[in-house]
């Protein structure tokens, strides 16, 4: 049994939800999302509350069950508070910065990375850190993550793109032995 799976969603004030065809809608102040869901799981609203029941007893409904419920809880969480991202950029004459629909990072290579900034999105840009925000978690954490991939941190000096809370590993350089130092 899922434990996630049979909670019971209660939907907050100045929200709207609605399934129709597997398909669960939530409008909310900041936005509206739309996810399909599995034919193995069924999405219920029954007044202010949202419920998930897997349609059989096989194993791929049971995985999707507490799933489905998850993405819900995200699609309410998101249409009233939307989520954020923010990335860090270190190293000498790593930028950012926004052209239009793109953002276009300079991170040592011989060009500068383009990249679309998704529908749904909002990126600002302030000196070295970008901040991503939108009401779908899962874009808003996909994006990001396709930044931070263009140039991870590395762990000898920290250079790179990283996330916010994101520890960095660091390792000591080469060690000169004393020997040959003093020769």
């Amino acid at each position: 049994m899922s434990r996630v799976g049979k909670q019971i969603i209660t939907i907050p004030e100045k929200t709207t939800a609605m399934v129709n065809g597997g398909v669960v809608t939530v409008k909310g102040p900041k936005g509206e999302i739309s996810k399909r869901f599995a034919d193995t799981v069924m999405v219920k609203i029954d007044d202010k509350e949202i419920t998930a029941t897997p349609t059989n007893n096989s194993m791929q409904a049971k995985m999707m069950w507490g799933t489905a419920m998850a993405h819900v809880k995200n699609m309410l969480s998101g249409v009233n508070h939307p989520f954020a991202k923010k990335l860090l950029i270190e190293g000498v004459g790593f930028r950012a910065e926004l052209a239009g629909k793109d953002l276009k990072l300079a991170l040592g290579f011989s060009h500068p990375v383009l990249i679309r900034i998704p529908e749904g999105l909002s990126v600002v840009v302030e000196k070295n850190t970008i901040l991503i925000t939108g009401i779908d978690k899962e874009l808003v954490g996909q994006f990001a993550a396709t930044v931070r991939s263009h140039k991870k941190p590395e762990p000898y000096k920290g250079k790179g793109i990283r996330y916010e809370n994101e520890v960095v590993r660091r390792k000591a350089g080469k060690a000169v032995k004393a020997a040959e130092a003093t020769a």
